[in-house]
């Protein structure tokens, strides 16, 4: 679609033409890698490189499971961790919160950031531990390594849930996480691929069959060539944070509010208020100038119910209706930041008018 302007890659990413490639090589020379004649013994080498790549791009040196996405890899490890009780951050994705029904929430401050204290206080007896590297509506970052800590300290095991993390830009979390889940079509990979990544085999409970027996399933060779493949190729996560702070300058002189402007954020994801009007309203008009945006994560971005995200971060009525996200991709530029916001203003001062 030309003239179309695509700042939603949160929700996800246009395939890199490396991960397509690969993806193409991975159907062509396909064979199942469980099977032991010669081709099934080529794929199965394939495989492993390509999981071998995957782990290398996130500096990680223990196991490596392929899942069907993040949220398979988080709902592997929340269904099947050793410790019996579960805790999950009040803003957490929605995969997340299904994953493991009844489990207790740590609450969070306003800038979305996890109450150390009241961590602190749940932890009474081990728990697995599961929160957002960065918040997938908001983009605020966890301080992993302090969570990790209290964590630790309590014996419980962390579950990050890294799908919005570039590769490589945070040596904390992979020293200091029991297990990560990752997505291949946040990174530019093909979609219906990902990983757990896991530290210690015994602090998970196998059920049979292919991954170690961590997984059943036939192995996914092309989408986990292609997931490597995307990640061989490094993001520009400074000049995300150079545009992301353009934006939001642009933003506040424009007289919208930056959500959680204070806390650490996600250098390629930004959170916006435009006051009085709702943002299924504001998604139609920026569509109808040719910008593809989203408000909240994209699994709930239809839905009319206020975002669980902005209430568990003392956001109350109609504020919660009137936010929209807009996230970047290697592509993205700073005239596209400039378009988006004269798109903003022109929205902006149409509901002045009508307000007046």
């Amino acid at each position: 679609m030309a003239d179309r302007l695509y700042l939603d890659h949160a929700a996800t990413t246009p395939m890199l033409e490396a991960a397509r490639a690969a993806v193409v090589e991975g159907m062509a020379g396909w064979a199942n890698p469980s099977s032991p004649h010669a081709e099934g013994r080529a794929a199965r080498a394939a495989l492993e490189r390509a999981r071998g790549q995957i782990a290398a791009a996130y500096g990680w040196r223990g196991e490596t499971l392929l899942t069907s996405g993040a949220s398979e890899a988080l709902a592997i490890a929340l269904g099947r961790s050793v410790p019996a009780r579960r805790l999950i951050g009040a803003t957490e994705h929605d995969a997340a919160i299904r994953a493991a029904p009844g489990a207790a929430m740590i609450p969070v401050t306003a800038d979305g950031l996890i109450d150390g204290a009241a961590l602190a206080e749940l932890l009474a007896s081990p728990a697995l531990v599961a929160v957002q590297w960065a918040n997938s509506e908001t983009g605020v970052r966890q301080p992993i390594a302090e969570i990790a800590a209290i964590v630790h300290a309590a014996g419980g095991l962390l579950l990050v849930d890294a799908a919005q993390m570039p590769a490589g830009v945070d040596p904390a979390l992979v020293e200091h996480a029991d297990f990560i889940a990752i997505s291949a079509h946040k990174r530019g990979g093909p979609p219906g691929t990902g990983a757990l990544l896991v530290r210690d085999l015994a602090t998970l409970t196998p059920v049979g069959g292919q991954e170690r027996g961590y997984r059943a399933g036939t192995e996914n060779l092309p989408g986990a060539l292609g997931h490597a493949a995307a990640l061989a190729v490094p993001e520009p996560v400074s000049h995300y944070a150079a545009l992301r702070e353009r934006l939001d300058d642009a933003i506040t002189r424009s007289g919208g509010d930056v959500v959680a402007r204070a806390a650490p954020r996600h250098p390629a994801i930004g959170s916006y208020r435009m006051r009085g009007l709702a943002a299924a309203t504001q998604l139609v008009r920026f569509d109808m100038a040719g910008i593809a945006v989203s408000a909240g994560s994209a699994c709930s971005s239809g839905s009319m119910k206020p975002s669980h995200v902005l209430t568990a971060m003392g956001w109350t009525g109609e504020a919660t209706r009137e936010v929209i996200r807009v996230s970047f991709g290697r592509a993205t530029t700073a005239e596209d930041v400039d378009r988006f916001v004269a798109a903003w203003r022109d929205i902006a001062r149409g509901v002045r008018a009508f307000a007046a």
